[in-house]
């Protein structure tokens, strides 16, 4: 990972996945550029829905956002690029799809708040990237490699 690349949290939820939207989804963000550097399909728990979501626990939804996330299997990704969780978040489009501009992947594939077919860190939190890798992923799980795009996709500042 060069210095100027962040790596961020990503995660196509449980009706993304039923919907077969894991493909489109990931050649959304190959197609702008990033770099995957891991992934993982998977069954989340409570425990873990109650940790992912613990800055809304004792709100009125929060029981039905952890019986959603646990309801089916997710993909979880990690992405690697330059300012990366704040170009994801602009990928993927307000929280609800109804606000999301059309190109979006919630304003291509969203009509409900409940079902936004995907997660991802909030670039306007410090850390959060970080925290959701941490949950989801072990630090081995995270593959470095030198993708060979990449030269055709970042100017090389450093000449």
């Amino acid at each position: 990972m060069s210095e100027r690349d962040e790596r961020t949290f990503v995660m196509v939820k449980p009706d993304g996945v039923q919907r077969g939207l894991i493909g489109e989804i990931v050649s959304r963000f190959e197609d702008r550029g990033l770099q995957l550097v891991a992934g993982k399909f998977m069954q989340i728990d409570e425990e873990l829905a109650h940790e992912h979501y613990g800055e809304h626990e004792g709100k009125p939804f929060f029981e039905g956002l952890v019986e959603f996330i646990t309801s089916g299997p997710v993909f979880a990704m990690v992405w690697e690029g330059t300012d990366a969780t704040r170009q994801v978040r602009k990928m993927v489009g307000e929280t609800d799809p109804a606000e999301s501009a059309p190109g979006t992947i919630r304003g291509d594939f969203g009509l409900d708040l409940g079902h936004n077919v995907i997660h991802a860190s909030d670039h306007e939190d410090p850390g959060a990237n970080e925290r959701e890798i941490d949950l989801f992923f072990d630090d081995e799980e995270l593959v470095d490699y030198d993708l060979d795009a990449s030269t055709w996709v970042y100017e090389d500042v450093d000449e």
